[in-house]
């Protein structure tokens, strides 16, 4: 059976690489007494596979993983034993059964929700004109961006990858592009207003949290953006 299971991740936790989040979550399942599919061959390792891996230093409400298990009695029980075994700053916060023919979650991201706050002595002197100009900035026809690659430095659209950006009293609310092929990051987006305003931004100036992970059921034309925990067939 095919299980995605969305997971929260705050507090001091966050400093926790996305390596380290594998090796906690493979311990945790031992511990949970989960009945976790192994696989086949001389090195057997449990069936697990993550959405999107998390930057250091990042909170979250919506992060994902897939797992597959040769027994359990309901997604319920499945949220309840695993919290019970969860450290600190870590919280399953959905299961959702997947039909055997659904793609991993890995596959499925195309877009991710992102809420920035100002740490405390990075506020701009003018908090407000600062957050309104944010509009002036979306308004342009292309956002360009110099991004450094292994291979040099390229000029980059931005404006393609950024579905939605929105103040909320002191909050900056962005939908951007995720995924293995067009993964915008959030502090970029940062970078490229900073700039377009002719200043530099300050460095570890927004605490970021991740509050949503999508897959797009559309095309890239029509965009359906879905959270992962609500695609594939469920069989409960």
């Amino acid at each position: 059976m095919k299980l995605r299971i969305k997971f929260s991740k705050q507090g001091p936790v966050k400093f926790v690489g996305h390596l380290d989040i594998m090796r906690y979550f493979q311990k945790a399942m031992r511990r949970a007494g989960i009945d976790i599919k192994y696989s086949e061959g001389f090195s057997p390792h449990q069936i697990m596979s993550f959405a999107a891996p998390l930057g250091v230093g990042l909170t979250s409400n919506g992060e994902y993983m897939d797992i597959e298990v040769n027994t359990m009695e309901d997604c319920k029980t499945m949220v309840s034993q695993l919290n019970e075994t969860m450290a600190d700053g870590i919280q399953i916060l959905e299961c959702h059964m997947l039909d055997e023919r659904a793609k991993n979650a890995m596959s499925l991201v195309a877009a991710a929700d992102y809420t920035l706050t100002f740490r405390e002595g990075k506020q701009p002197n003018d908090l407000k004109a600062f957050l309104n100009g944010l509009s002036d900035f979306m308004g342009q026809e292309h956002i360009l961006i110099t991004k450094k690659t292994k291979k040099g430095e390229r000029e980059i659209d931005l404006k393609a990858f950024i579905y939605e950006l929105s103040i909320h009293g002191e909050t900056i609310f962005m939908k951007i592009s995720a995924g293995s092929a067009d993964n915008l990051k959030p502090e970029l987006v940062m970078d490229a207003y900073y700039q377009w305003l002719g200043q530099t931004c300050p460095e570890f100036a927004f605490q970021i949290q991740r509050e949503e992970v999508y897959g797009n059921t559309g095309d890239e034309e029509h965009r359906v953006l879905v959270p992962l925990g609500l695609i594939g067939e469920s069989l409960e």
